[in-house]
């Protein structure tokens, strides 16, 4: 699991890119995906906060707050914009920030509600995903789109996995490493 930090040092123009989508409209706003206890799925949209140290959330208490407090595995992705259908996400797992100081700083930097009951999480990224999709018409009723995908795996969470049978649309089976 990489921090933010060690991730945009890898690949600055990445991170660059998911932190414009995630802060297109001011302070950061996206929809943050977390493991609730029956093991369903849960969404909603949160304010990450992306500084050169980390990715973070101040999060209230919820049932989202105890997701992560229970099973730290998230999902982040952006809004859309209103002109594209660009997409940026982040995938790995939230922590608990306990240093007095960094939530201070940060509560002040992100203008955190002072009396609020909410705790300060931090995302390590064990996978970045931004997508481009560039449109331009071409004739009266032909739209031609092409997406550019960047993926970045966080490498030293990357563990090789006996390959195991894959089955395909036709029923033959392909080997492949997982």
């Amino acid at each position: 699991m990489a921090s933010w930090s060690e991730f945009a040092a890898d690949e600055p123009r990445l991170a660059d890119g998911i932190r414009l989508l995630m802060q297109q409209y001011g302070p950061g706003f996206g929809y943050l995906a977390t493991v609730r206890a029956d093991g369903g799925p849960r969404v909603h949209p949160v304010s990450p906060v992306i500084t050169d140290d980390g990715l973070y959330c101040f999060v209230i208490d919820s049932p989202k707050r105890r997701d992560l407090e229970r099973d730290g595995r998230y999902a982040l992705h952006s809004f859309p914009p209103e002109e594209s259908d660009d997409e940026a996400y982040v995938a790995g797992r939230a922590r608990p920030v306990t240093d007095d100081a960094t939530v201070a700083r940060l509560a002040l930097a992100a203008r955190a509600a002072p009396h609020a009951d909410w705790s300060l999480f931090e995302f390590t990224v064990d996978v970045a995903m931004l997508a481009h999709r560039e449109q331009s018409v071409g004739g009266p009723s032909e739209l031609v789109s092409g997406p550019a995908v960047q993926v970045w795996l966080d490498p030293a969470g990357a563990t090789p996995q006996a390959a195991r049978p894959v089955p395909t649309r036709l029923g033959r089976r392909h080997s492949r490493a997982a």
